[in-house]
């Protein structure tokens, strides 16, 4: 069987990692996984049967992402930085991979040069075969000041050490040149692969509090905002709509924060929403698809994983782009689906709990349009791996 070794690094959020479990679940059939996750373990994530994972000393980054932060302090950055380095080329030279496939760089995660470039050196060296793969979801982003400068070190770190580029998105939705403008640069296979989405567990080990929010007769309305280190603006102002929506509403209001959201932040919001009985607030679930598929309306933010869940479960939702360090990314994808009709776009400056009840309210009452979009992105993404490994054409 040929070998995958697949390289993930999240650092703020968790949508790489969700995004990458969901392409890797698409291989176990045809090839031997090696899954390298970078990032800090998420308790209860599953990873695909079969799939073996090894995770490097995790490395995370501040909200603004202006520096690197080791997550265990047992050791500083400069040597966690080492290890992993020399982990990986241990990890490569052990499993021998016939593809090699890096999450997003060299689109972003360049501060990770320090290990990928070594990693990319010993998969380009004499007597290696490896095929390297570069995955990348549908929207790439650069601060406007430095966009040209990017660009120009991607399409050379591309045409150096990359044979080919999938690029998780459709074209006709967003095409890669609305944000990278250099794509006639690149000299390596370019493929759009579909949105990747996510299939919901055929056996899924729901708790009693899971039964009895999704079986209730009451309808739902479905509050996340990813990983849980940001959006915590959304999730305040929610639970301060409470009580206004209690005397209007029969429902129930499930908050998932995310696993890494402060501790203290968490608590804050339990006792913010002490006195609301419709309202329920939890840090994770890894049956948020389930609970989108109940839900009558989803409060959150324009991830690509959580809008693909939106968009392949047809609920109604309202969303909130992040927008830090000049991020456009959600932004992009938001503007977008709300200017076709499918979302309502969550303004920050709208984020007052009777505005926002109104608008709940409001909402509720319209049908959103569909769109017809490219969700094979598992599919299309295991054809060409299989070609790639077995020298096959494309079709």
């Amino acid at each position: 069987m040929k070998r995958i070794m697949f390289y993930c690094q999240h650092i703020l959020g968790m949508g790489h990692l969700v995004r990458s479990r969901e392409i890797v679940r698409g291989l176990t059939q045809d090839f031997q996984i090696c899954f390298i996750n970078g990032g800090e373990i998420i308790q209860g994530f599953e990873i695909p049967a079969g799939v073996e994972v090894i995770n490097l000393p995790a490395i995370k980054t501040d909200a603004e992402f202006t520096e690197l932060q080791v997550v265990d302090d047992a050791l500083n950055l400069a040597e966690v930085k080492e290890i992993r380095k020399n982990r990986l080329l241990e990890i490569f030279d052990q499993f021998q991979p016939d593809i090699l496939i890096v999450e997003l760089f060299p689109f972003g995660r360049r501060r990770f040069s320090f290990e990928l470039i070594p990693l990319l050196e010993r998969a380009k060296s004499n007597g290696s075969s490896t095929k390297v793969v570069s995955s990348l979801r549908d929207i790439v982003v650069a601060k406007p000041e430095k966009k040209a400068k990017h660009e120009e070190k991607v399409c050379k770190l591309i045409n150096k050490y990359f044979d080919t580029l999938l690029v998780h998105g459709d074209p006709e939705l967003v095409p890669l040149e609305e944000t990278f403008s250099r794509v006639h640069d690149l000299k390596c296979q370019v493929y759009y692969t579909g949105y990747v989405v996510q299939e919901p567990p055929t056996n899924p080990a729901l708790t009693d509090e899971d039964r009895e929010i999704i079986k209730s007769e009451k309808p739902l309305i479905l509050v996340s905002v990813g990983g849980g280190r940001f959006g915590h603006e959304l999730l305040e102002c929610v639970v301060n709509t409470a009580p206004f929506l209690e005397k209007s509403l029969p429902h129930n209001i499930q908050v998932f924060t995310g696993p890494f959201i402060p501790d203290s932040k968490f608590k804050e919001l339990q006792a913010m929403a002490k006195f609301s009985k419709n309202i329920h607030i939890r840090r994770y679930t890894p049956y948020l698809l389930n609970y989108m598929k109940k839900a009558d309306l989803s409060i959150n933010m324009s991830g690509y994983n959580t809008t693909m869940n939106v968009l392949t479960t047809g609920v109604r939702a309202m969303i909130l782009p992040f927008t830090g360090n000049q991020d456009r990314e959600q932004t992009i994808r938001a503007e977008k689906l709300s200017n076709l009709g499918i979302v309502k776009f969550i303004n920050p400056n709208d984020l007052k709990p009777d505005y926002l009840a109104i608008n709940i309210i409001h909402y509720l009452k319209e049908q959103p349009n569909k769109i017809s979009f490219d969700s094979n992105g598992v599919e299309k993404t295991a054809t060409v791996l299989k070609a790639l490994a077995f020298k096959q054409k494309v079709a």
